[in-house]
């Protein structure tokens, strides 16, 4: 389980012309439409929106090259929560010294865990696939 991937490319792109190119290219009939949206309401920044579970979305993104540690041009698919999983864990991670409520919500983190490591992350395999075959089909793939 990785729950990030990085596929790099020969070239930088802005996320609008990372969406172009998806649009393009992207087989929605089969992987699912897409938008450019903030997974959460508390999101700062903007991505490529993905479904994969209720809990869980995949979000894609550009990273262009530049600075001590990013040498390379880079396109990042991960998986974040969906705003229904978003509120969700935010009332399993509330505090309370009930000891029936602190099972109940230790059950819910596990849970999610299990949804993040598994049907997520499959998900985000399929994705990460399909991506790295429609740029390299399109010569991108470094």
């Amino acid at each position: 389980m990785v729950g990030r991937q990085v596929i790099e490319v020969t070239r930088p792109f802005t996320l609008q012309e990372l969406n172009d190119f998806m649009e393009a290219n992207w087989n929605k009939e089969e992987f699912n439409a897409f938008n450019i949206g903030k997974p959460t309401g508390m999101s700062v920044g903007e991505y490529i929106l993905l479904p994969a579970t209720h809990r869980f979305q995949v979000i894609v993104y550009p990273k262009a090259a530049g600075g001590l540690f990013n040498k390379e041009n880079k396109v990042v698919l991960t998986t974040c929560d969906t705003p229904a999983g978003a509120q969700e864990a935010s009332f399993e991670y509330m505090p309370t010294g009930n000891a029936l409520t602190k099972l109940w919500q230790t059950s819910k983190v596990l849970d999610a865990e299990k949804e993040r490591k598994g049907p997520a992350e499959e998900v985000l395999q399929i994705y990460t696939a399909h991506m790295k075959d429609i740029l390299a089909r399109n010569g991108l793939i470094k």
